[in-house]
């Protein structure tokens, strides 16, 4: 029986041209999976044809946009998630459910081999490959741009040669991922850092110096989650999609920034991300009402971690899940309405309210009616600074001898 490699497929230049390029390296027949994480686009079924125009045995397609934001966006959302404080785990959370439908098809079409586009360089390899090693422990793993030499100008040129049914060029020279939680775009112009981003690059997002009218939306959770816009139930996807539009508008969720490759290199990033940040923006206010002091501080950390867990490839990992349970336990009261205004490339909040706030207005309030007992402060600013003022005390003590 002639060997199966299932090949991640996104219908573009470089994975078109491998089901042809692994085929003639190896011998084996290419099944391409395509997944729907909400990147838009072209058609599933346009891209399962040109997969099949490419030469692949089978093409297999999942539409996995709600699954997505559910058991993907809605995670990282609860955990504020936010990699060294900009990104929103553009790519990195979704390549966990294209692994997951990865090796469901290898199951079902016999395959002992599962294929990506990635490069040696960057993080998504490792992604993939950590990913199908703890899904799928017996498949083996491939990438023919790493492993079989697969250069942009080999597979420009072969795919002239064999005729292939794509229309691409070398105009283009940014790589560009994306899906519903965002975009994101690297190398060409950008890989020298002085220069600043043309507005070509952008596509989710128009330009914030000239924006419409202010737009403001009240965001309704229950446990963390996004459940209604304005009054208007929706699902997670919904609420993203209906945020990208609107903050999309507005020029909400530009990032420019240089961040820490798990390979070990410093890599420039364009990101947008309009829905993702302002579901963020509004999730941590109401968390800032909702959530306990010390349990949020030590949020704040879980957080960081988890998002750090997440880029680096570790979403299937014991520490991740361990962190998943105390962010979920935290969700438990995060329920309410954040009002925010969009406008000028800013979602800022100007409104908060919730059944289950910690915020007492008597005990807030500086007028008539509060509640608050200032005898109680002396006492216990004693007692805070003890160990502080033994402390001094004894630097006096020793430095006098």
């Amino acid at each position: 029986m002639t060997e199966r490699i299932v090949l991640a497929y996104s219908g573009g230049l470089d994975t078109s041209v491998a089901i042809g390029w692994i085929g003639e390296a190896t011998g084996a027949e290419v099944i391409a999976v395509a997944v729907d994480v909400g990147q838009g686009g072209e058609s599933l079924e346009t891209i399962r044809q040109r997969a099949l125009g490419c030469g692949a045995v089978e093409a297999y397609v999942a539409d996995a946009s709600d699954e997505f934001a559910n058991e993907y966006c809605m995670p990282a959302l609860k955990a504020n998630a936010l990699y060294q404080g900009h990104y929103p785990l553009v790519s990195a959370i979704s390549r966990p459910v294209i692994v997951k439908h990865l090796v469901k098809a290898a199951r079902e079409f016999g395959a002992t081999t599962v294929a990506h586009g990635c490069t040696g360089k960057g993080n998504d390899q490792v992604r993939f490959e950590v990913g199908i090693q703890t899904l799928g422990p017996d498949l083996k793993c491939i990438a023919p741009v790493r492993d079989l030499a697969l250069t942009r100008d080999k597979a420009i040129a072969f795919a002239e040669e064999k005729g292939l049914p794509i229309e691409t060029t070398k105009k283009n020279p940014y790589s560009i991922d994306q899906n519903v939680w965002g975009r994101a775009v690297e190398t060409g112009y950008l890989e020298d850092i002085w220069n600043a981003p043309t507005k070509d690059i952008y596509d989710y997002t128009a330009t914030p110096e000239f924006p419409p009218a202010p737009d403001e939306v009240i965001i309704s959770f229950e446990a963390g989650i996004p459940v209604a816009i304005d009054g208007v139930k929706v699902t997670p996807l919904q609420a993203i999609k209906e945020l990208n539009r609107r903050a999309g508008a507005q020029g909400v969720g530009r990032i420019d920034v240089v961040e820490d490759r798990l390979v070990g290199i410093k890599s420039r990033e364009i990101y947008e991300a309009p829905g993702a940040m302002a579901l963020i923006t509004a999730h941590k206010h109401l968390e800032d009402i909702t959530v306990e002091r010390e349990q949020a501080r030590f949020k704040a950390t879980v957080g960081q971690r988890w998002s750090e867990l997440v880029y680096d490839g570790q979403w299937f990992s014991p520490l991740k899940r361990s962190l998943d349970a105390f962010i979920e336990d935290t969700q438990r009261y995060v329920t309410g309405d954040i009002r925010m205004t969009l406008h000028g490339g800013q979602a800022i909040v100007n409104g908060r309210r919730s059944g289950t706030s910690l915020y007492d207005f008597d005990l807030a309030t500086y007028d008539t009616g509060d509640t608050f007992d200032q005898s109680m402060a002396r006492g216990f600013i004693e007692l805070w600074g003890m160990s502080a003022k033994v402390a001094s005390g004894r630097d006096i003590r020793v430095a006098g001898k």
